[in-house]
Order: C-alpha cells, then structure tokens, then sequence
C-alpha cells in the first residue's frame, strides 16, 4: 500500500520540473494530477504489451496514480496494471492504486454468450443472485464486492490497494429504489470498512458516470450528502471508532461535461447552509472527498484543434489542445487529479507535460463560466 514517506519521495525525485500543485494531497501523502486511466483498448495481447509500456512510461515520468476495474479489457487491464507495476523502476508504496468493484468482469475475452457466461459463472455458483443484478451485469452486495475485491487482488498481484470504487451505483436505479440503492451502498460500506480494518484497501470510493451530475430529478441522480450519511453510519457501525472511510469520488469532467461544477445539485455539507445546493466539485471539496476526474480530454474528442472552445482555449497553457484540455480538468476547483488513457508512448509524454503548466487560478477558473 502507498505510505506517506515514500508518496512523499516520489515527489520530490522530480524537484520543480512540474507546474505548481501538479501533486495534490491524496491518502496519506500526495499524488500526481495527472493520472493514467486503463478502460479502453480491446482485450487483446497487443493492447496489453502497449499498454503496460505506457504504464511504465509513466510511472518513470512523474505519474504516481494508476486507475484500473475489474471488468476493463474484460480483466486484462489489471492483469497489465500489476504487470507495470512490477517492471517499473520504483517502490509499489510510491503509487496509488486505485481498481473498481460492480460489474461483473469476463475473463480475458468476451464471451459470445455473455448470459450464459454469467449464469454459469456468477449465478450458478452463488456469487451473486439473480435479484441482485441490474441489467444483467451489475451486482453490488458485500460479498459480490469482497469476492470482486479478492479477484483484483490476485490480478494485481498486490496485498492492497490503496482506493477501492463501488463502480457506478446508478446502475441498480434501473430495478430497485433510490432508498433502497442508499441501503446497498451503505452494507457495501460497511462491508468495505472491515477490508480497510484488515489492510487490504487504504480507502475506499464511489466512481459514477452519471449519479453525481445530473439533476436531482433525474432517473440516475444520487446524492453526495446521502452517500457520505451512509459512509458515516457505516464506519460508526464496524468500528473501533466513528471515522470512515470514503476518501473519494470519481465522475466525468472536462469542458464539454462540466455539469459537476455548473450544476448546483447537492445538499451542501454543512448545515444550514443559507446559498442552498451546491455543485458535485464544490460538496466533495467541503467534505474533504477528493474528486478524480475520468474522461478528462474526452476520451479523445477534446484532443484535437477547435474541439476546445477558442475563447476557452485561449486561457489555458499548452502546448498542445490535449494538453490544454486536460489542464481544463486539473484547474477545476476540488480535483485531486485528472485521469487519461492511451496505449501511445507519445501521447503519454504528452499527457505528462501538461503537468509543467500551471493551471488556472479558481477565479480565472470561475471566469471561463461568466
């Protein structure tokens, strides 16, 4: 697991050859804002090996945040994660890992029956029941995220991990209640408490598409306000004592999803609050959840001249438009980092260099929306 001292001692390998804050609090010590992502790519042994060198690159390079599931590359991608993370030059506890739990994952391929697949591996055996399924593909009760937890671990090839997402909660909007998806996040906690007591996660955290910035009103919302309730009920109820811990969140955000910061759609954490509702970024800052941000350049659509809006584009530094993109997401008040994919050397050295950029102040942040 990452510790304080060697978090701490991978920054400062690199001294000032980055921009200011481009490492920010994380865990016990800090972490890179540019964090590399593993979702996309086909489950194929090519993608592997580019993958891992581009995990490797870097992990030598100034990112010390990997983000991987169960279910990406149909499971390769934590297989390759673990892979990287032994061939890298460095010590594991000067990188936080993150990995997700809910969906259920193949193994190393797509099955060409992926009902039978799942009747025949998850159902049949008791992993998970089918009433606890939302669209086939989706389970989050405690023992279908230990057994999800157990599995990571074994492909990672790790002892822990340092943040451990239930992996869009959403989802299970689509067959039960939003109370009732409350209860299930709050057994799922409860459940990942005991794994933090016994050091097999540092934290756990919530990562969603959808649930944390749409409208109240919407078929897919949940709140921030009741998920951190249920955290704390959770870590009250497994003790010792009445900490717990949910650190973060994670959700779509760049400059043509910026509903997380423009969109007041959460119970702000203090009480009595007088300004009413707040955004996604500015309840997590309150909290003291840290926000990562996936999708940060778009998976690639913002990478490319014009796709930034030019008045947008022209206040941010860069080199290039990803770079400038992805320094959209960084300059977000209350994120903690910004997670890219990609299998390219090139693009990873790009990526990385965004980093020597200051981002935008929170006032200049501010104006880009005025």
């Amino acid at each position: 697991m990452a510790t304080r001292e060697a978090l701490w001692g991978y920054r400062n390998r690199f001294g000032d050859a980055f921009g200011r804050t481009y490492f920010r609090r994380f865990g016990p010590g800090v972490v890179s804002s540019v964090g590399i992502g593993t979702y996309l790519g086909d489950p194929t042994p090519a993608v592997d090996e580019a993958s891992r060198e581009s995990i490797e690159l870097a992990l030598r390079s100034g990112v010390n945040h990997v983000d991987t599931a169960a279910n990406y590359r149909c499971g390769r991608a934590e297989r390759v994660v673990g892979e990287a993370l032994r061939d890298a030059p460095l010590d594991r506890e000067s990188v936080v890992v993150a990995t997700k739990g809910g969906f259920l994952p193949f193994d190393g391929e797509r099955p060409s029956d992926p009902s039978a697949y799942v009747r025949e591996r998850f159902v049949e055996p008791g992993i998970v029941d089918p009433d606890d399924l939302a669209n086939g593909a989706h389970a989050m009760t405690p023992d279908f995220l230990e057994w999800s937890l157990d599995r990571s671990l074994d492909r990672l090839g790790l002892d822990a991990v340092d943040c451990f997402y239930v992996h869009n909660p959403e989802t299970q909007l689509a067959v039960r209640s939003r109370g009732d998806v409350y209860d299930a996040l709050e057994a799922a906690f409860e459940a990942l408490e005991r794994r933090r007591a016994a050091g097999d996660v540092g934290a756990y955290g919530v990562a969603t598409w959808d649930a944390f910035r749409v409208a109240e009103d919407g078929d897919r919302y949940l709140s921030l306000a009741e998920v951190l309730s249920r955290a704390e009920a959770a870590g009250e109820a497994v003790g010792p004592d009445d900490d717990h811990g949910l650190a973060a969140v994670q959700l779509p955000f760049n400059v043509a999803m910026a509903d997380a910061f423009t969109r007041r759609n959460h119970r702000a954490p203090s009480e009595g609050d007088a300004d009413g509702p707040v955004s996604a970024l500015s309840f997590a800052h309150e909290a003291g959840l840290s926000v990562v941000t996936s999708a940060s350049i778009g998976q690639g659509d913002l990478a490319v001249e014009g796709a930034v809006p030019p008045d947008v584009d022209a206040t941010l530094a860069g080199e290039t438009p990803a770079q400038r993109a992805l320094n959209f997401a960084r300059s977000a008040p209350g994120v903690t980092s910004s997670l890219v994919g990609t299998t390219d050397p090139d693009h990873v050295r790009e990526n990385v260099a965004a980093g020597t950029f200051d981002p935008l102040g929170a006032s200049a942040f501010d104006a880009v929306f005025e």
